[in-house]
């Protein structure tokens, strides 16, 4: 889902523990906050209750603590590198949208505002920021998911003008998404997943769109909901599960040979999709995992000096590596039990970043039911997990 890029930031930036009180979003957050418990979240099923005995989800790996961050910034998800090196976050506060979504940057080892009033859809008065990458052209596109606030296809892919380093005009690129989700720029041609993009034959129905760089330089694109409108590059269809989520299509990137790759939240199918020389689909398949089987795909990065693929395996609260060139052999690096997050483990990763050798891993904490973390709470956290 997003670039790879070499080491840029020295030492550790994993947070010192602080005893004040949360900051306001406009202030920057580079200390561990003091939350509360949000009392209202739900619990949903326990381990036990996904088939799996209670207390058989082991604890694997290490990962430490980056940031932890106040309420007003309750879901972190995407991550980005941006042109100075710094990495800009979206935070769509899908766990209590009562707070306003914003962009956050992670300069070293402060987190700072670096969008904080980005532009409501019109009819849900909601801004919901998910995976984001900058253009060729020095600009930013961040997917907007709306599906939790409205079914009627008001999701959009944003663009925000960037002037000397700093975030200008933001402007609608393409609406009528039904939930746009992970991007990735391969040259000059942007692959956006919709993981609910429905057809009138097919409601379990996600897809991999595809835009040019030259036509996002012109005004909107509008997308033609329950077709296979022309911008359509390839369509999978969920198997719903105990977990009752169709949603399809999630994390995407593309491998040392421009192979892209997409898997499914609902039901963790990995597939590959092969293009042609002048870009255009060419095939897909459901890949053929060995070792062990996923139940469900995240955000995901590629390494393209090994083709191995780091993925969020949200259901397990684990970080998986899907090594492409030995077989798709599936190994577990980091896995830890239901969690609050509190010192970097992991609390239903949603999205990864990979700089050298360190993977940053944002926790989304906002899950379904049947997910081994059963709660939306504070502490809201990022994790860093160091790569042998």
């Amino acid at each position: 889902m997003r670039k790879l890029f070499p080491l840029l930031v020295g030492g550790t930036l994993l947070a010192a523990c602080q005893s004040n009180p949360p900051k306001t979003q406009d202030q920057a957050v580079n200390q561990e906050a003091v939350v509360k418990t949000d009392s209202t979240a739900k619990p949903s099923a326990s381990a036990d209750t996904m088939g799996l005995p209670a207390g058989s989800i082991p604890t694997i790996g290490n990962p430490k603590l980056l940031f932890t961050l106040d309420d007003a910034h309750n879901t972190p998800d995407g991550l980005a590198l941006a042109p100075n090196g710094h990495l800009i976050l979206s935070v769509p506060n899908l766990a209590d949208n009562s707070q306003p979504a914003s962009l956050m940057e992670i300069d070293g080892t402060t987190l700072k505002p670096f969008a904080t009033n980005l532009p409501v859809e019109p009819t849900t008065k909601k801004a919901a920021p998910m995976d984001l990458a900058f253009g060729p052209d020095g600009n930013l596109y961040y997917a907007e998911n709306q599906y939790e606030n409205s079914k009627d296809f008001k999701s959009r892919l944003m663009k925000v003008t960037m002037k000397n380093g700093k975030p200008g005009a933001i402007t609608t690129a393409v609406d009528n998404f039904a939930l746009a989700n992970g991007v990735v720029w391969k040259g000059n041609t942007l692959y956006v997943t919709d993981s609910e993009w429905d057809l009138p034959d097919n409601d379990k129905g996600s897809a991999i769109m595809k835009f040019s760089l030259a036509e996002l330089s012109k005004s909107t694109v509008h997308l033609k909901p329950k077709t296979k409108d022309p911008h359509v590059l390839a369509m999978f269809t969920t198997t719903v599960n105990e977990t009752g989520v169709d949603n399809g299509a999630d994390g995407i990137d593309y491998d040392s040979k421009g192979n892209l790759y997409t898997g499914s939240f609902g039901d963790g199918k990995l597939y590959k999709v092969a293009l042609n020389p002048d870009g255009s689909f060419a095939k897909q398949e459901i890949l053929t995992l060995s070792g062990k089987q996923l139940p469900c795909v995240d955000g995901l990065i590629i390494d393209r000096t090994t083709d191995k693929m780091y993925l969020c395996n949200s259901r397990e609260n684990a970080i998986e590596i899907v090594d492409l060139r030995n077989g798709n052999k599936v190994t577990t690096l980091a896995q830890n039990p239901d969690t609050d997050g509190s010192g970097g483990k992991l609390d239903q990763p949603a999205e990864v970043l990979l700089q050298g050798k360190r993977l940053y891993v944002s926790n989304f904490d906002h899950p379904a039911k049947h997910f081994a973390n059963t709660k939306s709470d504070a502490p809201h956290t990022m994790s860093v997990i160091e790569l042998p």
